[in-house]
């Protein structure tokens, strides 16, 4: 991995957004096949439990995508913030890596 490519960071809300979508798509899609199938009736029973309203129905599936949202883009927004303070904290125990240190500032004179 590239020294530059070490010390990207995440987009906290960017990540917070994807993980929340992506856990009510999850949670929605749980409640419509428990609904119509019968598949994951007991997962979707103990998420019911967590979610108020939601589910193995259409208006059931919809409340704990709702919540799924909300739990998700909390979890992925903590995940990202742990994730940048702890990069940053790294970054700063580390060594200055032998070609930044040689690079010219800007703004200062060439050496000759």
């Amino acid at each position: 991995m590239a020294r530059n490519e070490m010390h990207m960071t995440l987009g906290v809300v960017s990540f917070g957004l994807a993980i929340g979508v992506t856990w009510a798509i999850a949670v929605f899609m749980l409640g419509m096949m428990a609904w119509l199938f019968g598949w994951g009736i007991g997962v979707a029973g103990a998420l019911a439990s967590l979610y108020i309203g939601y589910g193995p129905s259409f208006v059931g599936s919809i409340a704990g995508a709702v919540w799924g949202f909300v739990d998700g883009l909390i979890l992925g927004v903590l995940i990202a913030w742990l994730y940048n303070r702890f990069l940053l904290s790294r970054r700063k125990a580390l060594p200055p890596h032998p070609e930044e240190a040689r690079a010219p500032r800007e703004g200062a004179a060439p050496e000759t």
